[in-house]
This record gives C-alpha cells, sequence and structure tokens, in this order.
C-alpha cells in the first residue's frame, strides 16, 4: 500500500485560527475533517499538501438549524446527523434520501458536508442535492464573508470557488411553501459511488410548477445542472409527461464516460430514468400523495 508524501500536521482550535494558518502557509496547505476523500488521494500521490489543518475541534461548525426562512447546515456537520436530521427529513428529504445510499456508517460517522462538497468529485451524492435545492454557500476569510451560488461553487473537477486563505463555513439552502425534494441512485453495489445519480427540487403553486432545481451526479466532468430541463417545466402542469420530457433533456445533457461502471449510453439511459422518477417523487410529496 502506499503511503502519503511527508506533511506537517496542525490542528486548528478557532474558526480565525484557522483562516489565519491557511493565509499563512498558502496554497501547500489543506483543511481536513472526515478525511474520506483526501487521505485515499494522499496514500495514492494525487494529492501531496505539505500541511493538514484539522478542523475537527471546532464544533461551531456543527449544526443544522432553521433561521430567517432558511436551513443552515455547517461545514462540519457530520453525514449522519444529515441522515437522522428531522428538520432536513420534514423541509428537504432529498437529503435523507442522498444520505441513506452514501457509503457506509464508518464513512457517514466521521465525513462531513464540508469535505463532500469541497472535494468537488462529480460522482458525490451532496453536490447535485444541494444544487438542485438552489442552495449558496458561505465562504470566510480574513476580509469577511461571500456567498456563492452551487453553480458558482463547483468551477472545475476537484475545483471550487474556495480560494487561498479560506474555509467553506456554512449551507444556506432557502425555505418556501409548496414544494419538496427527492434523489435517486443507481450503484453497483450498497454504498459505492454512483454510476448516475438525480436530485431534484419542485415548488408547486395554484395547479403548476412555480420553480424546479434538477442536478446529476455522475455523468460529467462536475456535477451538472439542468437549466435547459428546469426552463421547459417551469409555469406548467406537473405532469409525468413533462417529466419524461424532462428525463430526455437529462440524457441529452449529460457528458457520461464509459469506464468499469458503464457504458455512455447506458448512463445516459440511467441519467433520464432517474431524472423523471426524482421529478415523480418529489411531486407526491410535494402534494402530499407519496405512498
Amino acid at each position: 500500500m502506499k503511503t502519503p508524501a511527508p506533511f506537517e500536521y496542525e490542528r486548528a482550535t478557532s474558526v480565525d485560527g484557522a483562516i489565519a494558518t491557511l493565509q499563512r502557509l498558502g496554497p501547500d496547505a489543506r483543511i481536513i475533517a472526515g478525511g474520506h476523500s483526501l487521505l485515499p488521494m494522499m496514500k495514492l500521490r494525487l494529492a501531496q499538501p505539505k500541511h493538514l489543518i484539522d478542523i475537527n475541534d471546532l464544533e461551531e461548525l456543527s449544526y443544522i438549524r432553521q433561521e430567517n426562512g432558511e436551513i443552515r447546515i455547517g461545514a462540519l456537520t457530520r453525514h449522519v446527523d444529515l441522515l437522522k436530521s428531522d428538520l432536513l427529513a420534514e423541509h428537504l428529504p432529498v437529503f435523507r434520501d442522498a444520505e441513506e445510499v452514501i457509503a457506509d456508517p464508518v464513512v457517514r460517522n466521521r465525513g462531513t458536508i464540508g469535505g463532500s462538497l469541497c472535494q468537488a468529485d462529480a460522482a458525490e451524492d451532496l453536490s447535485a442535492v444541494c444544487s438542485a435545492v438552489k442552495a449558496k454557500a458561505v465562504i470566510r476569510g480574513a476580509n469577511g464573508e461571500r456567498m456563492v451560488s452551487m453553480e458558482d461553487f463547483h468551477v472545475g473537477p476537484y475545483m471550487t470557488a474556495v480560494g487561498d486563505g479560506e474555509l467553506l463555513t456554512e449551507i444556506q439552502i432557502p425555505l418556501r411553501a409548496g414544494g419538496s425534494s427527492a434523489h435517486e441512485k443507481v450503484e453497483r453495489r450498497a454504498g459505492d459511488w454512483a454510476i448516475a445519480a438525480a436530485s431534484a427540487a419542485v415548488w408547486i403553486e395554484d395547479g403548476a410548477i412555480a420553480d424546479v432545481g434538477i442536478a446529476l451526479s455522475a455523468v460529467g466532468l462536475t456535477t451538472i445542472h439542468l437549466t435547459r430541463a428546469e426552463e421547459l417545466l417551469r409555469g406548467k402542469g406537473p405532469t409525468s409527461e413533462l417529466f419524461a420530457q424532462a428525463g430526455e433533456i437529462a440524457s441529452e445533457d449529460c457528458s457520461p464516460t464509459a469506464d468499469g461502471r458503464g457504458p455512455v449510453d447506458y448512463k445516459r439511459h440511467l441519467a433520464g430514468v432517474l431524472t423523471t422518477r426524482a421529478l415523480s417523487r418529489a411531486r407526491a410529496r410535494a402534494l402530499n400523495q407519496e405512498a
């Protein structure tokens, strides 16, 4: 087994202290929380940070709460807490859907939402979830905080809008009446990376789709935000026929590559089917019709 390259380790005692250390050490420093994404890459020498800053003591970044018409999730919140949160299950059930099929209990007990999003792996579930529910990321640096949408947060494969000397601290998700959400995933075995996955959120007013969010995992170089399918759905009735059309667009607008998980045509097919299923399930929940 390969081992990581040598690195220096420091344990942060405050958010401001972690940011100051990041600024002092520069781009050779990396944040570590759960470590389930970073450490395997370090063992393979795909990532070779010279400094690791451990933020596991920063409990002020671990929370799920409703505030000012939003759900706010601290970046250090563990997968298991997202899975067990009754607040999320009530307002944003897409999180529980996703967490039930993410990895295994060992990973869920230690891995964090911030680590998942900052890894920016195209096959990672929570990036699609956050994109679908129109979440915004709060990024803090020495000069204060800034907020970016999920579309702007992921700038490329394994690349985010978090700059040198900055730290992702919170995810904010607006709450709106008449909405619900769902996540659908196909994997080779329980807890595996997705072959394809789809997250969807719909907001229904007066029998029509007032707004919608759809995102795909594992079928492109980054999380895919299906803007063309969303434009098709807005302002129209939430019919199964319309959702099937959105699924066809999903198959067309994704860009999978062939690998050990399947050929391109199979992944495109899955993207379409899962998009249709996620939309249908989100609609049933929004209308209180889920079986």
